[in-house]
C-alpha cells in the first residue's frame, strides 16, 4: 500500500494538489522508471542481469468501506493480515530447523517443499552461496526474513513503533484513570483483570447486521453489476 502524508506526517492532510490522479500517476511511472542490477555472483556464474517491473501493474484506490470503485479498507487489511501472519509451514514444509541432509526423506511435508529443502542443502555447498545460510533456513525453504524487514537507515523500525504504541497507550491509561505523571523511568502497572461480558450489546447486533448486509450487497453488486440496486 502507497500513502502520501502531509508535511508534518501521518496526522496531517496531504496538499490540495496531491490529488488520488497524481498519486496514481506518479505510482505508475515510478514502476516504469526503477531498474535494479543485479551482478553476477562469481565469473563462472550467470551474467548480470537488469531487473524492472513487468507490463503488467494494476494500481487501485482503497476506500472506507465497501466501495465499487477500487479496494475497500476492509479487504486490504484482510489482506495484508493474511501475509503478515503466513508462516513457511502453511506451503508443507516443517516448523523447525533441519539438522540433517539424512532427515529429508523422513519428514511429513509435500513432495514440493522437500525437493526446496534439498536444493537449500545443494546449493549451500556452493562457493557462491556460502555466505547465504541456506541450509539454516531450510525448514523455511531459504527464506529467513520477515514480511516487514527494512533497515534501520530508511524507515522507522518496529520496536520504534511498538514503543511509541505503549507509550500513547499508557497516558490514555492514566488519564482515564486520573493517575499522576510518573516521576522519571517510574512505571506503573495495572494487573487486575475482570470478565466483561461476551456477545452484542445496546444494540450492536442491529448495527452489525446492518452493516454485514451492507457489504454484501456491495460485494454482489461488484460481481454482477448489471443486477439494479435492491433496498
Amino acid at each position: 500500500m502507497i500513502r502520501l502524508d502531509g508535511p508534518d506526517g501521518p496526522a496531517s492532510p496531504p496538499p490540495d494538489w496531491a490529488t488520488l490522479a497524481v498519486l496514481d500517476d506518479a505510482i505508475r511511472q515510478a514502476a516504469a522508471q526503477v531498474t535494479l542490477l543485479a551482478a553476477a555472483p562469481s565469473p563462472d556464474g550467470p551474467p548480470s542481469a537488469l531487473l524492472r517491473w513487468g507490463g503488467q501493474l494494476d494500481v487501485r484506490p482503497v476506500y472506507v468501506s465497501a466501495g465499487l470503485d477500487g479496494v475497500s479498507d476492509q479487504r486490504m487489511a484482510s489482506y495484508v493480515a493474511k501475509y503478515a501472519t503466513k508462516g513457511a509451514e502453511s506451503a508443507g514444509t516443517v516448523d523447525r530447523r533441519i539438522r540433517d541432509a539424512g532427515d529429508i526423506a523422513g519428514l511429513a511435508v509435500t513432495e514440493h517443499a522437500r525437493r526446496m529443502i534439498i536444493a537449500c542443502f545443494a546449493l549451500s555447498h556452493l562457493p557462491q552461496y556460502r555466505d547465504i545460510p541456506l541450509r539454516q533456513w531450510a525448514h523455511m525453504l531459504g527464506y529467513r526474513g520477515h514480511f516487514s524487514t527494512k533497515s534501520r537507515h530508511y524507515s522507522v523500525t518496529l520496536g520504534s513503533l511498538r514503543q511509541t504504541r505503549a507509550d500513547y497507550r499508557a497516558e490514555q491509561d492514566r488519564l482515564l484513570l486520573g493517575l499522576p505523571v510518573p516521576a522519571g523511568d517510574k512505571t506503573i502497572t495495572l494487573s487486575e483483570w475482570r470478565y466483561a461480558g461476551s456477545g452484542h450489546r445496546h444494540g450492536e447486533a442491529f448495527w452489525a447486521e446492518l452493516a454485514h448486509k451492507s457489504i454484501a450487497a456491495a460485494r454482489q453488486a461488484a460481481r454482477d453489476p448489471q443486477v439494479p440496486d435492491r433496498e
